[in-house]
């Protein structure tokens, strides 16, 4: 068998001195060379774990002959970043990883590669570097955090954080008992956020083992799924599939498919095109509406549904959603497995994974449909969407899966912040009222980094008076587990010059999530046409420079060179 970096290897003797210095012994050095990547630290849930998941994969490579190498690069939480300029860095942190681990990866002609990683930024990272680097590469997502209590989720802390700001509306009770329930274990937490979705788009893209995504953390199938992916990374290997055999344009509407069954964060809208421009592939905005408009909404999952990851996997997960989709799926993609997502999932029906773990339903006392919807029993097609209109020329995202009917159709006054922490404070104190629409610019890539605006989306949700009454157009982005009618992405962004860096308190703004449009449609309170809206603009323009952030560092560096959201926010 050809080892591929024996050649490499060879041209200077020192290699192999330096890996027998660092504990390989003489016949190491001959065998298959596996790179072993994680993200584990002590930043959060998510990666507190991650190390005892790669020693499992290390096993499952020693036991097919080759030999593993460790390297980490913790990751970073969006949940310990909120109300502060730490935000700011989280989208940043992607790019980040994605450079580290291809140095990890570039500095040693490895021979095939395994990466580790439960959240927001470290999957997508991941899959980013997997496309660059371009070596046999298997992804395993880090899993689900457990349930709290009622079945409830982290993001409790939305109401917890609304209260303690309001003088009298919470007990020191509330909020210890909170923060000693919120996270009840390691893995993602169980809603389907961004790093749910991300979990679960790494295995629809086929770079994951299926069923792998959201396994929950705390159970024996995690180990079993690393012990195995240790050993199908040296098979891989040896068949030399990389990458860019399995992530194809076809894996990429694959995914997009998965996700708007599932409901899943909007943040796939950033991370998907910023994995494919890595293979040079261009995913257009219009393919998730084209996708979107066909597919039955499956997945009953918070937030835009009841249930939580957890049961959504003991329901059969990302297979049983891809066996109900079939029709509409591109069946012969190859896959870590060796085999196209058809062999799989005829395999997976075998397995007796669908029968063997509805009985961990049954504990909740749900059934299979209670989680996973039957296709012909879909009450919508599809749980996101890409607006355009004179507010958004590039486009504008909206989970509309988790926004009520009522608000998908919008008119009403613009109430304009240049930054997250302003429109918070606002809602905050009670200044927001029923029918307007909170802007928040100067957010975008270029603006500041990207960060999400989970905080007021929060504020907004948890107050009777405003929940379901009040929009949020932002260019930032938001969580994966935001709820309400939030539209982020605007592009081209404030920091560029786009429209909504020109738009004022007053002027009256319009969306509509049907007909995929979102547009000005007024000045000062007047009604106008798109041509007086233009002209009007464009005197704003012409007198009101656009405002200038200065960063310096990391920050400095992805602010002046990130590409528009619509196409991935990377740079």
């Amino acid at each position: 068998m050809e080892i591929k970096g024996r050649r490499e290897r060879n041209l200077w003797a020192q290699f192999d001195a330096l890996q027998m210095g660092s504990g390989w012994v003489e016949e190491d050095v001959e065998k298959l060379q596996i790179l072993i990547e994680d993200v584990y630290g002590d930043s959060h849930p998510g990666s507190v774990h991650l190390n005892q998941i790669s020693q499992q994969t290390t096993y499952g490579v020693y036991e097919e002959g080759a030999h593993p190498a460790g390297f980490h690069i913790t990751d970073i939480c969006d949940g310990c970043a909120q109300g502060h300029d730490g935000m700011n860095m989280v989208l940043v942190s992607r790019e980040a990883i994605c450079d580290m681990v291809e140095i990890h990866a570039g500095f040693v002609p490895w021979d095939g590669m395994v990466l580790t990683s439960s959240c927001d930024k470290s999957i997508p990272a991941h899959l980013k570097a997997a496309a660059r680097v371009n070596i046999p590469t298997i992804f395993i997502p880090g899993g689900s955090m457990r349930p709290g209590p009622d079945q409830t989720t982290s993001l409790a802390a939305g109401d917890i954080s609304l209260r303690q700001k309001r003088k009298d509306a919470i007990t020191p009770e509330e909020i210890r008992n909170y923060k000693l329930t919120g996270c009840p274990s390691v893995g993602a937490c169980t809603f389907l956020g961004t790093a749910s979705t991300m979990q679960c788009m790494a295995e629809a893209l086929g770079m994951a083992l299926p069923g792998s995504a959201l396994v929950p953390a705390t159970m024996r199938d995690l180990t079993a799924y690393a012990r195995l992916a240790g050993q199908q990374i040296v098979r891989l290997a040896k068949q030399k599939i990389t990458p860019s055999m399995i992530m194809t344009r076809d894996a990429f509407r694959n995914a997009i498919i998965v996700h708007s069954a599932i409901g899943g964060s909007t943040n796939a809208f950033i991370h998907l095109p910023a994995i494919a421009r890595e293979l040079n592939i261009d995913l257009e905005p219009e393919l998730f509406n084209e996708i979107n408009a066909i597919i039955p909404h499956l997945g009953n999952i918070n937030p835009s549904g009841k249930h939580l990851t957890e049961s959504f996997w003991f329901a059969g997960g990302i297979p049983m959603i891809q066996i109900m989709l079939k029709d509409y799926l591109e069946l012969n993609v190859m896959t870590v497995t060796g085999k196209t997502l058809g062999e799989n999932l005829e395999e997976f029906e075998k397995s007796g994974f669908l029968e063997r773990n509805i009985g961990y339903l049954h504990n909740y006392g749900l059934e299979r449909d209670d989680v996973i919807i039957p296709a012909g029993s879909a009450k919508e097609t599809g749980s996101v969407a890409v607006l355009k209109g004179n507010l958004a020329p590039e486009g504008a995202v909206v989970k509309y899966s988790a926004c009520e009917e009522s608000m998908r159709r919008h008119r009403g006054k613009a109430i304009v912040f240049n930054c997250e922490e302003d429109a918070h404070d606002a809602v905050v104190k009670g200044l927001i009222n029923p029918g307007e629409i909170v802007v928040i610019r100067y957010e975008g890539p270029r603006g500041s980094g990207m960060p999400e605006m989970l905080m007021t989306t929060e504020a907004i949700v948890c107050d009777k008076k405003l929940n379901g009454k009040v929009s949020l157009i932002t260019d930032g982005r938001f969580s994966g587990a935001t709820r309400g009618a939030a539209i982020g992405h605007v592009s081209p962004e404030a920091a560029v010059g786009g429209p909504i860096a020109f738009i004022r308190t007053g002027d009256i703004l319009e969306y509509d999530v049907y007909q995929k449009t979102i547009r000005i449609a007024g000045l000062d309170g007047v009604l106008m046409n798109d041509e007086e809206v233009e002209e009007g603009l464009q005197r704003r323009k012409a007198a009101e420079p656009v405002l200038k952030k200065e960063y310096k560092g990391v920050l400095k560096r992805y602010t002046e060179n990130a590409v528009s959201a619509m196409k991935g926010a990377g740079y």
